[in-house]
């Protein structure tokens, strides 16, 4: 019983807090997530409604901060840089750049079946290649590229 009450308790913090509660946005988020699975677990596990509330009103907690770190990311850049890492150039106009692969510690191979799952063709259509903050890869290919996509980019140089 405990559980489907902490279940519905979760939907419902959702709910208030907006799907970005779960999303995988940042480091944050992710940490987040983890966070509140665990403590929906010890909910679950809660054997009387002590225990259970402690763990229901931790998770308003998590949520609480959640969006504190959100207003405070949208308000400052610092604060935007120090919680969140850099998205990061793997592949530019057909060229891999291994020394971005090294630093971001990504195999070619990963590089590939990424390229590959994007229905890239032709190496020489991909435009760029993006190990983003969430550690997914967007692939960017086609005839041309608007520069705005990548302007906030990293781009790591040899040397």
């Amino acid at each position: 019983m405990l559980a489907f009450v902490g279940l519905v308790w979760v939907v419902v913090l959702v709910r208030l807090n907006g799907l970005r509660s779960l999303s995988k946005m940042t480091n944050f988020d992710f940490v987040m997530t983890v966070a509140l699975g665990s403590l929906l677990a010890g909910a679950a596990q809660a054997t009387e409604w002590k225990g259970f509330a402690q763990a229901c009103l931790a998770m308003v907690g998590l949520f609480l901060t959640q969006a504190t770190a959100a207003y405070l990311r949208r308000s400052h850049e610092k604060v935007e840089s120090l919680m969140q890492n850099a998205p990061t150039l793997v592949m530019r106009d057909g060229k891999i750049l291994h020394d971005a692969l090294a630093k971001t510690r990504m195999a070619e191979s990963d590089l590939i079946a990424k390229l590959r799952e994007a229905n890239v063709l032709d190496f020489g259509k991909v435009r760029a290649v993006v190990l983003e903050t969430t550690g997914d890869v967007s692939v960017l290919h086609g005839d041309t590229l608007d520069e705005t996509l990548i302007e906030n980019v990293t781009r790591v140089d040899r040397g």
